[in-house]
């Protein structure tokens, strides 16, 4: 879940609601303050859980992986790239995606390594879960089908893919939405101790740093996604089969490998590959994210997040942050789907 300043907030979804955040708002240096949204595009209502599935499902090869993704809205329009987190899949987008078509999107969502149908091309690739990686596969996907420029949201591992793909190659991201605002972290972060109650929300990190959690999250990986889901959003009164259609992603063979080495690695326990090192070293410096943003948080988010006020400034281009209101927890685009789809179509006037 989430990086490495803790704040103790709590959520829900139902009749969400937008509230700015007062001082939130910055614009680029030398530039006057401008209304949030300059052009908004007609966008149909949605009552969260509507959609259960996609249409259809595609497959490309990218990089070191056959990605299986979703799709929707005209293949010639601007593109969304849509960012899932752990231990979700692209269903958090099932009533977000057919918003932002409506709107005049290209809407893609893609499984992350070791989830649902991505695969690796070879059984020799070492199973990668560092958080660099995940952004070079979102790079790797937008080569492959030829976007030279895409708007880019998530939450969860996916807000940190984004805001790693954006600091490291702004000229591919015209914009962005984030989930918990900045996630950008390094081995070095993850070895500073924080306080008691803040250590205690991270205690599925630190299992995981065990031989015992690996196996335990092997055998019981349905279960402890649900307890996840559970403790990020508890006010989700989320049912038993929205859960099984998502927590079907985590059968995939790579899952436990890639998601005990992302967070290994975040501790330090477990190396990445060399020829990561540079983007690795220039994401510890904590660069500055200068594309278009919003940054969202639910009222009710039980996930480890860092406090908005603590980021700010780790973005110089045009930015607001939002609170979604009504409950809402960490999953947000599934539990406020119209909020979190006006927040790209809104970035994309910025």
């Amino acid at each position: 879940m989430k990086p490495e300043q803790i704040n103790h907030d709590r959520r829900r979804y139902l009749s969400a609601t937008v509230k700015s955040v007062a001082a939130a708002e910055l614009t680029t240096i030398g530039s006057a303050a401008q209304p949030e949204t300059t052009q908004r595009k007609k966008m149909a209502a949605i009552r969260p859980g509507t959609n259960t599935s996609f249409a259809s499902l595609r497959h490309i090869d990218a990089g070191v992986l056959n990605v299986g993704y979703a799709e929707a809205g005209p293949a010639d329009a601007p593109a969304v790239i849509l960012l899932h987190g752990w231990p979700y899949d692209i269903h958090s987008y099932v009533d977000v995606a057919p918003l932002l078509a409506s709107a005049g999107y290209r809407v893609l969502i893609p499984y992350v390594r070791g989830y649902g149908s991505t695969r690796f091309l070879s059984g020799e690739t070492f199973r990668n879960g560092q958080p660099s990686v995940l952004a070079v596969d979102t790079i790797a996907f937008m080569d492959a089908l030829g976007i030279k420029t895409a708007i880019l949201a998530g939450f969860d591992w996916g807000a940190r893919t984004a805001n790693i793909t954006a600091a490291l190659w702004p000229e591919r991201c015209k914009a962005m939405v984030s989930v918990s605002g900045y996630l950008i972290g390094s081995q070095e972060a993850g070895k500073i101790p924080l306080p008691p109650k803040a250590e205690l929300q991270w205690w599925y990190q630190y299992y995981f740093a065990t031989e015992r959690g690996r196996a335990g999250y092997d055998k019981y990986r349905h279960d402890f996604a649900k307890l996840i889901w559970q403790i990020a959003s508890p006010k989700w009164n989320f049912d038993d089969a929205m859960f099984d259609r998502s927590a079907a992603s985590l059968d995939n063979p790579d899952h436990v490998g890639i998601a005990i080495h992302n967070y290994r690695w975040r501790l330090a326990l477990s190396e990445g590959e060399p020829k990561y090192d540079d983007l690795e070293r220039r994401l510890a410096a904590g660069p500055v994210i200068t594309v278009p943003t919003i940054t969202l948080e639910g009222d009710a988010n039980g996930a480890p997040h860092p406090d908005a006020s603590s980021y700010a400034k780790k973005f110089s281009g045009k930015y607001s942050h939002r609170i979604i209101e009504g409950g809402i927890g960490h999953n947000l685009p599934q539990e406020a789907p119209q909020a979190f789809a006006q927040a790209v179509v809104d970035v994309d006037g910025y």
